[in-house]
Protein backbone atom coordinates (compact mmCIF):
# COMPACT_ATOMS: atom_id res chain seq x y z
CA UNK A 1 0.00 0.00 0.00
CA UNK A 2 1.37 3.75 -1.13
CA UNK A 3 1.98 5.53 2.32
CA UNK A 4 2.80 9.14 2.51
CA UNK A 5 3.82 11.13 5.85
CA UNK A 6 3.78 15.22 4.83
CA UNK A 7 6.15 17.49 7.03
CA UNK A 8 7.30 21.05 6.96
CA UNK A 9 4.56 22.94 7.35
CA UNK A 10 3.67 25.77 9.43
CA UNK A 11 2.61 29.40 10.50
CA UNK A 12 4.41 31.61 7.93
CA UNK A 13 4.22 35.57 7.47
CA UNK A 14 3.09 37.10 4.02
CA UNK A 15 6.21 36.72 1.54
CA UNK A 16 7.66 34.54 3.65
CA UNK A 17 9.31 30.70 2.50
CA UNK A 18 8.15 27.03 3.44
CA UNK A 19 9.19 24.05 2.40
CA UNK A 20 6.81 21.08 2.19
CA UNK A 21 8.55 17.46 2.45
CA UNK A 22 6.80 14.22 1.40
CA UNK A 23 7.85 10.70 2.13
CA UNK A 24 6.89 8.13 0.91
CA UNK A 25 6.81 4.34 1.67
CA UNK A 26 5.73 1.33 0.14
CA UNK A 27 6.85 1.21 -2.95
CA UNK A 28 9.40 3.06 -5.38
CA UNK A 29 8.97 6.55 -5.55
CA UNK A 30 11.09 6.74 -9.15
CA UNK A 31 8.48 4.42 -10.86
CA UNK A 32 5.50 7.30 -10.20
CA UNK A 33 3.97 10.65 -10.35
CA UNK A 34 3.92 12.57 -7.28
CA UNK A 35 1.04 15.19 -6.40
CA UNK A 36 1.14 18.25 -4.01
CA UNK A 37 -2.65 19.33 -3.68
CA UNK A 38 -3.80 21.84 -1.42
CA UNK A 39 -7.47 21.90 0.35
CA UNK A 40 -8.38 24.99 2.28
CA UNK A 41 -11.46 25.45 4.50
CA UNK A 42 -14.74 24.83 3.24
CA UNK A 43 -13.08 24.64 -0.14
CA UNK A 44 -12.57 21.49 -2.95
CA UNK A 45 -8.91 20.17 -3.02
CA UNK A 46 -6.62 21.44 -5.76
CA UNK A 47 -3.89 20.69 -7.28
CA UNK A 48 -0.24 22.75 -6.39
CA UNK A 49 1.91 20.95 -8.76
CA UNK A 50 3.34 17.43 -9.84
CA UNK A 51 6.47 15.66 -11.05
CA UNK A 52 6.16 12.84 -13.15
CA UNK A 53 8.65 9.70 -12.92
CA UNK A 54 10.47 11.70 -15.63
CA UNK A 55 11.07 14.35 -13.65
CA UNK A 56 8.63 17.06 -15.86
CA UNK A 57 7.18 18.95 -13.74
CA UNK A 58 3.51 20.72 -13.90
CA UNK A 59 2.29 23.89 -12.10
CA UNK A 60 -1.19 24.53 -11.64
CA UNK A 61 -2.55 27.88 -11.01
CA UNK A 62 -1.91 28.38 -7.34
CA UNK A 63 1.49 27.56 -8.12
CA UNK A 64 2.92 28.86 -10.54
CA UNK A 65 6.01 31.35 -10.06
CA UNK A 66 6.40 30.44 -6.97
CA UNK A 67 6.83 26.87 -6.15
CA UNK A 68 8.83 24.39 -6.96
CA UNK A 69 8.90 20.75 -7.09
CA UNK A 70 11.71 18.25 -6.64
CA UNK A 71 12.57 14.73 -6.14
CA UNK A 72 15.05 12.87 -4.68
CA UNK A 73 14.56 9.44 -5.27
CA UNK A 74 17.16 8.11 -2.82
CA UNK A 75 15.20 9.50 0.03
CA UNK A 76 12.04 8.35 -1.69
CA UNK A 77 11.16 12.05 -1.06
CA UNK A 78 9.28 14.83 -2.25
CA UNK A 79 9.92 18.06 -1.81
CA UNK A 80 7.62 21.45 -2.25
CA UNK A 81 9.50 24.73 -1.79
CA UNK A 82 6.97 27.47 -1.35
CA UNK A 83 8.17 31.66 -2.04
CA UNK A 84 6.50 34.41 -1.64
CA UNK A 85 3.33 32.75 0.08
CA UNK A 86 0.43 34.43 0.34
CA UNK A 87 -3.07 34.45 2.92
CA UNK A 88 -4.73 32.39 0.64
CA UNK A 89 -1.99 30.10 0.51
CA UNK A 90 -3.06 28.84 4.15
CA UNK A 91 -4.84 25.20 3.55
CA UNK A 92 -4.00 21.70 4.45
CA UNK A 93 -1.12 20.43 1.85
CA UNK A 94 -1.14 17.07 0.68
CA UNK A 95 0.59 14.76 -1.16
CA UNK A 96 -0.33 11.36 -3.51
CA UNK A 97 0.99 9.45 -6.47
CA UNK A 98 -0.02 8.06 -9.79
CA UNK A 99 1.54 6.36 -12.66
CA UNK A 100 0.89 10.07 -14.02
CA UNK A 101 0.58 13.28 -12.80
CA UNK A 102 -3.97 14.22 -13.13
CA UNK A 103 -5.00 17.94 -11.86
CA UNK A 104 -8.16 16.20 -10.42
CA UNK A 105 -7.57 14.94 -7.02
CA UNK A 106 -10.70 12.24 -7.38
CA UNK A 107 -8.67 9.98 -9.12
CA UNK A 108 -6.12 9.44 -6.51
CA UNK A 109 -6.96 6.43 -3.78
CA UNK A 110 -3.44 6.95 -1.43
CA UNK A 111 -3.31 10.25 0.41
CA UNK A 112 -1.18 11.16 3.49
CA UNK A 113 -2.52 13.06 6.86
CA UNK A 114 -1.36 16.54 5.37
CA UNK A 115 0.66 19.27 6.68
CA UNK A 116 -1.14 22.51 7.77
CA UNK A 117 0.24 25.87 6.60
CA UNK A 118 -1.48 28.97 7.82
CA UNK A 119 0.13 32.39 5.73
CA UNK A 120 -0.97 35.07 8.56
CA UNK A 121 0.90 38.40 9.82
Amino acid sequence: QLQFVESGGGLVQPGGSLRLSCAASGFTLDDYAIGWFRQAPGKEREGVSCIGSDDARIYYAASKGRFTISRDNAKNTVYLQMNSLKPEDTAIYYCTAGRVCRSNYRVYDYWGQGTQVTVSS
